[in-house]
């Protein structure tokens, strides 16, 4: 189990969210469109308005293994390159605009349909102000303890549970959605309470599902197993892991040697 800390910048740190009255936090979206005041217009056609989406064609989804059916507007699928290309009519079955998703998780497409409608996902990323920290929404009870958040997924193929966001951040990946990446990231930093187990079979999920240039989530797992390493040396699936092997682990090992030389040098320079 982890301890929460609170999440202000990009880092690795976890959150443990204070009580808040609903005016003192705005949304991710929020703060999004804020930013994007001062930022320069895009070139036209780059980003559906939402006006325009609910005249273009309805697109039918059938998601994983059970085909269950989803149904969106076809310029909002379109803000990802991968959907762009279907839309386009690479894959998409011209007369009933219908496209299969077998592999996809209904629960993961779901959130991911929830972002590019709304620009977030449940639960929400929400600014305190007050504290000047990012937290998730309906992380915390009415009596201040820990919320309901459900923060992991099972996963039929490697038929292990998993964090949600790690599965997210792989399917924007996947989707060519840079912006969702960077949200799902910054929400699995404000995870708490998650066991050994479940984070390693992540990482190794991460692994498996990311290009080798990735340094966002790989370091981010790798980050959390130093961070936490009096923990994970007393874990008996740790121990299990790193004799099955893997790149994971080769990364994990330099990450931790350039960790140590770091100390080493900070002890040694003149204060």
């Amino acid at each position: 189990m982890f301890a929460r800390r609170t999440y202000q910048t990009d880092s690795f740190s976890k959150h443990r969210a204070g009580k808040a009255t609903s005016k003192s936090k705005r949304s991710f979206r929020e703060h999004v469109n804020t930013t994007k005041k001062t930022e320069k217009p895009k070139k036209p056609g780059s980003s559906p308005s939402l006006g325009s989406t609910l005249t273009s064609p309805i697109v039918t989804l059938c998601v994983g293994p059970e085909q269950r059916l989803f149904a969106a507007h076809e310029d909002v699928l379109s803000t990802s390159p991968f959907f762009a290309a279907i839309c386009r009519g690479q894959f998409l079955e011209s007369a009933s605009k219908r496209v299969n998703l077998p592999e996809e998780l209904p629960e993961i497409f779901s959130s991911v349909l929830e972002y590019l409608y709304k620009g977030d996902y449940y639960p929400r990323l929400l600014h305190n102000k007050r504290r000047n920290a990012w937290e998730l929404e309906d992380a915390i009870d009415q009596n201040g303890g820990r919320g309901t958040i459900e923060s992991t997924v099972y996963h039929q193929g490697p038929a292990q549970v998993l964090l949600k966001d790690t599965l997210l951040y792989c399917t924007a990946e996947r989707y060519g959605l840079d912006e969702l990446k960077r949200l799902a990231l910054r929400k699995q930093g404000l995870q708490s309470g998650i066991q050994c187990s479940t984070i390693l079979a992540s990482a190794r999920y991460a692994y498996a599902n990311t290009p080798d240039n990735d340094s966002k989530l790989r370091a981010h797992y790798l980050a959390l197993i130093i961070r936490s390493r009096s923990t994970f040396k007393r874990s008996g699936t740790m121990q299990m892991e790193m004799e099955v092997g893997g790149k994971l682990f080769f990364d994990l090992f330099v990450a931790m040697c350039n960790h140590m030389d770091d100390i080493t040098s900070a002890t040694r320079s003149p204060r």
